[in-house]
């Protein structure tokens, strides 16, 4: 008999395990997915395209919250977790709701599902989102194209529109964005490779994107993991480095699957060293320390660059962040808020009173976001409510704190200035240390 079985979700690391372990396996039928944490993700079809000759229908994408009842419909045996960045109460009270109504609750380890390479893989991830990672990464690439060596990056999945035609994404250029329909968020990852020089790949089926970016036509010689969410990698790493944030000390050991990150890793990047406390750092140095003790720490700084300074100074201002990292991933200071405060800006206006449509409903399920914007765009309905969000906000400058530049994807009324920040090493040892090493081995 096959094992009935639901992958829980959010249009990631669920369809990865899927293809990896359950796609051609006659011992268990795949009778649903549950999607959350993005939004307008559930309500959909897995293609039969992807799914394979033993789906024929494809396999039907369920809202989370009829979870329980599907598994008692479809006398489930097993719920596989499958999404991230999410604290161990969450993980577990899911598993309470899931064993109660009568199936087993499990987790898919790195032997069933990472993908071996012919290239050398560096794996960056972090123990949280809004880490930092993707600043290391990009510092990273660098440093390998100083070497001579053509890096490929691959992104942690973003499938939020048509599965089928996000099979295998390739980026190299910003007309690659329009021609992809690229939400915000996905933009803000991918833009900031194309505009270093470098080759981005993303999509559904990781071994299909795998094959391509190794026979890519401008060259591989590495393969670049550019880890989200604090998943752990879906590519067997050769070298894996983590980043870890002292503004959320305790994170590092209380996230799944972060923790894994940060026990896997080879190195370990303690970022933001210039703006958070002396506690926060101590706290984990120490939590580093205890569970993976062997690992190379590099201590690093945000460090925090603005196009015009003088736009901020003495004025009341609208701050943009990254979505993500401001919902799920739970941060209130990020390098928008620390610019403000730096350059002497007279107030953060608090854009909640002035939110509309969708940007009003985010601020209600994450009300600790506090008085920033988050730069949600997973769709043109959340794009237009952004726009109009900013519009309605009186307030003098608008600094823009997200990845891309935002004034190129959404209308703004006011003057407005871009916040970027990029990794620097504080001592040694340093990426250049490791790199160099990792190279000659």
């Amino acid at each position: 008999m096959k094992k009935k079985i639901i992958i829980i979700g959010a249009a990631g690391r669920d369809f990865h395990n899927f293809n990896t372990y359950y796609r051609d396996n006659p011992n268990y039928e795949v009778v649903a997915f549950t999607a959350a944490q993005i939004p307008d993700i559930a309500d959909r079809l897995y293609p039969k395209e992807l799914a394979g000759s033993l789906y024929p229908n494809g396999i039907p994408i369920y809202p989370e919250e009829e979870l329980e009842a599907l598994i008692k419909e479809h006398d489930v045996d097993t719920c596989i977790f499958s999404y991230s960045d999410v604290n161990y109460n969450f993980v577990m009270g899911l598993s309470a709701k899931v064993n109660a109504a009568g199936a087993t609750f499990a987790l898919l380890g790195p032997k069933e599902t990472m993908l071996k390479s012919a290239k050398p893989v560096i794996a960056v991830c972090a123990v949280r989102t809004g880490c930092g990672k993707s600043q290391t990464t990009r510092k990273i690439a660098d440093l390998l194209n100083a070497s001579g060596l053509r890096v490929i990056a691959i992104r942690h999945p973003m499938p939020y529109g048509d599965l089928n035609a996000q099979k295998v994404q390739r980026f190299a250029s910003l007309e690659d964005l329009k021609t992809h329909n690229c939400t915000i968020e996905e933009m803000e990852e991918y833009e900031p490779h194309i505009a270093a020089g470098n080759v981005i790949y993303a999509g559904v089926d990781y071994a299909a994107i795998l094959e391509q970016a190794e026979n890519d036509p401008d060259g591989c010689d590495v393969i670049l993991w550019d880890g989200g969410n604090n998943d752990f990698p879906f590519y067997q790493p050769d070298l894996l480095v983590t980043v870890v944030d002292p503004h959320r000390p305790g994170h590092e050991l209380s996230y799944y699957p972060g923790e894994v990150t940060l026990r896997l890793a080879d190195v370990v990047v303690i970022n933001k060293i210039d703006s958070a406390d002396f506690a926060g750092i101590q706290a984990v140095r120490e939590n580093i320390e205890k569970v993976n003790p062997h690992a190379t720490v590099i201590d690093a700084a945000s460090t925090i660059h603005v196009d015009a300074p003088e736009m901020i100074k003495g004025k009341r201002v609208l701050v943009v962040e990254d979505g993500p990292t401001l919902t799920h991933g739970n941060m209130k200071i990020g390098a928008g808020v620390v610019a403000a405060h730096r350059f002497g800006a007279a107030e953060i206006v608090d854009p909640r009173p002035y939110a509309v449509g969708k940007l009003a409903e985010t601020f209600a399920i994450y009300p600790e976001i506090g008085t920033v914007l988050p730069a949600m765009g997973y769709g043109d309905q959340q794009i237009a409510d952004l726009a109009a969000t900013i519009e309605n906000t009186p307030c003098d400058t608008i600094m823009v704190a997200t990845p891309i530049d935002l004034a190129r994807v959404v209308q703004m009324n006011k003057p407005n200035t871009r916040v970027s920040y990029a990794l620097q090493e504080i001592g040694s040892p340093c990426l250049e240390d490791v790199l160099g090493a990792f190279l000659k081995k």
